[in-house]
């Protein structure tokens, strides 16, 4: 089982049957916040639904292709994050996240994405790390930008959410940005 403390107050633990039930409470009481940005809120309609996520989240870590980890704080589920592609020829990963509207504001997401950073490039041995923000979704923006990612383009027409397309704006961090980004970071 993939367990990882990010902090004292974090971990990210990868999804067993066990969570579903809380995952998709979770989910159901975000639905309007996060519907604004995720497109599968349509197709998570009961907790069946969250345990065939967490069992296919299960399936792409097992073929070393993807990790979907359930963000803990103070030993409460409060999100999802992790790796949505792992491309070992290219030595790329693509993070992805969201956080319940509740927990929004208190810098999870921010450490998380560093702690997957931190992961993908340090031990993974990964090359570039890339993350994909909807256009408009500030808060989103915000954690890669905050993180010292830089911002390479937009994919025009990029997402179906429901009745409309939206752009994405892809930010990315090379391996030796990244370690400078931590050196500086440490000189602080």
């Amino acid at each position: 089982m993939f367990v990882h403390k990010v902090d004292d107050e974090l971990s990210l633990k990868l999804a067993g049957p066990e969570d579903a039930e809380a995952l998709f409470h979770l989910t159901d009481g975000s639905r309007a916040y996060l519907r604004q940005w995720l497109p599968w809120l349509d197709f998570t309609k009961t907790v069946e639904d969250t345990k065939s996520f967490i069992q296919s989240g299960r399936q792409g870590f097992s073929e070393n292709k993807s990790m979907t980890t359930m963000v803990i704080y103070h030993g409460e589920i409060v999100g999802t994050a992790g790796f949505n592609e792992i491309d070992h020829i290219n030595k790329i990963v693509k993070i992805g996240y969201w956080l319940g509207q509740e927990f929004q504001g208190k810098g999870i997401m921010t450490r998380v994405a560093k702690a997957l950073t931190d992961y993908a490039l340090l031990e993974l041995n990964m090359n570039r790390v890339e993350i994909r923000v909807a256009e408009g979704n500030d808060k989103s923006a915000a954690i890669p930008e905050r993180l010292g990612f830089k911002e390479e383009g937009r994919i025009r027409c990029a997402e179906w959410l429901y009745d409309h397309y939206v752009d994405h704006t892809i930010y990315g961090i090379l391996v030796e940005e990244w370690k400078n980004v931590r050196i500086l970071n440490k000189e602080k």
